[in-house]
């Protein structure tokens, strides 16, 4: 992908993210399919797998500010700016007619961030819609094949993922607990230790269907409460930041549902197009010997919580799968975002955000709740342009 220095405005509303090859890309579905060679993997020998069939998307997000007070500035998250096995994002559009708009993007966190801004007076309505091709992914953890993506790792991009933020502290209790889970386990390699996280994890949190949206990801406030309950940005979160305090390189990946899960999972998966509740935050943790490897404790928690009939014991054949399966494996049927912790809102008078996985937006009175329908209103849908077989 191709990163500005600098935040490119487009006026009046419209501006399109496409280098040369997505151009290619978007030029037809025949082209698209052609684009990418049908191998089931990445290189003779490396662990990591991917699915031979891809999935093409659509994500478009209408946000409507219902009662704009003088300038009102909206801010939208793009599909990931850089090209992973399991996603490439072919185009991020978007229209803020009546306003300005500019696309921001940050290399280290793969970060694209839609800033909108509308005068006094005028309706405050942003749409954007990000086109992605998707395939399932899977780390083989028996092979003994170093794969090239775990060679061409820069030591600087690690040590970016190594760092505390606000949330996600990697001292003083949070320290402790990691030291304690990896010590109990006989964990030494890092391998054995991001193994014993992931499964303490499972053991020890639960998804609390109260919890609004999808969490705060107060990972030191969840320790020293003991409550360990929350929902994705919170139990994946907390695996993040015990992983970066046992040493090992990991972030959180934060993006949307975008189709029923096709293994069988009805929680893991919106049932219709529109996906406006669907956000979903996954979890990396970079090991030495396979690269960045896919987890996701906390949907082995929505599986306990929300397959039918719900309430499944953590023996249940169903949870024991799902447990198996996420960790060094995800399904694609989900769009990522991008791995920022810490976010400055361009132009906003608020503090930085934790994440951003929400659209978001503020008036001259201040910050908006992005959770509060009354004052924010949004939609976001997916539509499938390929199928799962092609």
């Amino acid at each position: 992908m191709v990163y500005y220095d600098r935040p490119r405005e487009h006026t009046p509303f419209l501006r399109t993210f496409m280098n040369r090859r997505d151009f290619l890309h978007s030029a037809g579905l025949v082209s698209a399919n052609l684009a990418f060679p049908k191998a089931a993997t990445l290189l003779a020998g490396n662990p990591a797998t991917v699915t031979a069939s891809r999935r093409t998307f659509d994500v478009t997000t209408r946000v409507e500010i219902l009662k704009p007070v003088g300038v009102t500035r909206i801010w939208l998250p793009a599909a990931l700016t850089t090209e992973t096995p399991f996603q490439e994002t072919l185009t991020n559009t978007f229209n803020a007619e009546g306003g300005t708009a500019k696309l921001i993007e940050s290399k280290p966190d793969a970060l694209g961030l839609i800033s909108a801004e509308f005068p006094d007076g005028a309706k405050a309505v942003v749409t954007s819609t990000s086109r992605i091709t998707t395939r399932n992914y899977t780390i083989d953890l028996s092979a003994t094949v170093k794969p090239a993506s775990a060679l061409k790792q820069n030591p600087a991009d690690l040590d970016h993922f190594l760092r505390p933020t606000k949330l996600l502290p990697t001292d003083g209790i949070v320290k402790a607990k990691a030291d304690e889970i990896t010590t109990k386990a006989n964990a030494t390699s890092d391998a054995e230790k991001a193994r014993a996280i992931y499964e303490w994890i499972v053991d020890n949190t639960f998804r609390d269907p109260k919890t609004r949206g999808c969490g705060t990801g107060d990972i030191r406030f969840m320790l020293e409460t003991g409550d360990l309950s929350g929902k994705c940005a919170d139990l994946n979160a907390l695996y993040v930041g015990l992983a970066r305090a046992a040493g090992l390189p990991a972030r959180d990946v934060y993006g949307i549902r975008v189709a029923k899960s096709d293994l069988g999972y009805k929680s893991l998966g919106p049932s219709t197009e529109i996906i406006t509740k669907a956000q979903h935050c996954r979890a990396e943790v970079y090991l030495s010997s396979y690269g960045w490897v896919p987890v996701d404790p906390a949907d082995v928690r929505k599986v306990v919580l929300e397959e039918p009939p719900g309430n499944r014991p953590l023996d249940d054949d169903m949870v024991k799968q799902a447990r198996a399966r996420l960790f060094g494996s995800w399904e694609m049927n989900w769009m990522a975002y991008n791995f920022a912790h810490d976010v400055a809102l361009p132009g906003s008078t608020g503090a930085p955000i934790g994440f951003l996985m929400y659209p978001q937006a503020e008036t001259s009175q201040g910050r908006l709740d992005c959770l509060d329908p009354d004052n924010f209103k949004y939609e976001i849908t997916a539509r499938e342009i390929t199928s799962a077989s092609s």
